[in-house]
Parts: C-alpha cells; sequence; structure tokens
C-alpha cells in the first residue's frame, strides 16, 4: 500500500519525465498520477520488448517513445517562442519564460482551436496557429502589460 504522505521515489523513466516536462509542459509538473502512471507504462514497455527479444537500445527507444507519447508539440515553448520572435522589445528574453507560463491559460482558447498532436510544428497549420497566438499576446500586452 503506497503510503499518501510520504514522496514516492521516481524511477528513471520518472525523472527523465519530470525534467522533460519542467522544460516542455510545466503545467504538468504537479500532476504526480500522470507521471507515475506514465513512467510505469514506460517501464512496461521496456520489459516487454526485452521479453519479445528486442535489443536493449530497442526496447529504450520504445519505452522513450511510450514514455513521451502525445508530449513533443509544447504549448509552452511555442508561447515562448512567440516571445522571443514576436515581442522581443517587449518581454526580454530572461522574463519569457515565466511570462509564457502565466500566458498559457489565457491562450488556451487559442490552442483549442487546433489539432495539436506530436508533429503538429511540421503541418501548414501552425503558421496558423502562430499568427492567432502573435495577435493574442498582443491583445494581452496592450491591456493588461506584462
Amino acid at each position: 500500500m503506497k503510503n499518501k504522505n510520504k514522496p514516492q521515489e521516481l524511477s528513471y523513466y520518472g525523472l527523465y519525465l519530470l525534467s522533460y516536462l519542467s522544460e516542455n509542459h510545466p503545467n504538468l509538473l504537479s500532476d504526480t498520477d500522470f507521471i507515475e502512471e506514465r513512467a510505469d507504462l514506460a517501464t512496461d514497455t521496456y520489459e516487454q520488448a526485452r521479453l519479445d527479444g528486442y535489443t536493449t537500445e530497442g526496447s529504450q527507444e520504445l519505452a522513450m517513445a511510450t514514455l513521451l507519447q502525445g508530449l513533443h508539440f509544447s504549448r509552452f515553448n511555442t508561447t515562448i517562442e512567440v516571445l522571443w520572435n514576436e515581442f522581443e522589445d517587449e518581454v526580454p528574453q530572461g522574463d519569457a519564460t515565466e511570462f509564457a507560463f502565466k500566458l498559457l491559460s489565457f491562450l488556451e482558447e487559442v490552442f483549442s482551436k487546433y489539432p495539436l498532436s506530436d508533429d503538429f510544428a511540421y503541418t501548414s497549420e501552425y503558421d496558423a496557429l502562430y499568427t492567432e497566438l502573435t495577435g493574442a499576446i498582443s491583445i494581452h500586452i496592450e491591456s493588461y502589460g506584462i
């Protein structure tokens, strides 16, 4: 039985995912259930692949694909990219990360209009999203400042 008061020790995959989320999806850092479930799934994938005869490297590749599935496109990093490219005079690069995090909930309506997937950044719709984000951020800065 898990002790709810004692923090769980994270596996290699849990620690890797935690690091990845801190850089790409900081809004998911507090979702410990998601992190534990995804890490367990990656561990299971690795173990099953080894049992199925995959090499260590092949098993690791499958486990990492499982671990990061659905997390390759980052709303957070896309917002930072827009801030760096379009608002460099208004938002210093050093402040972009914190400001992007604050903007995520405001920009949710914009993101919800697009079929975001792992390879979304390589689709023709990415440019439309980028343009719409630029407009929404501009409106937000005009209305509320930084």
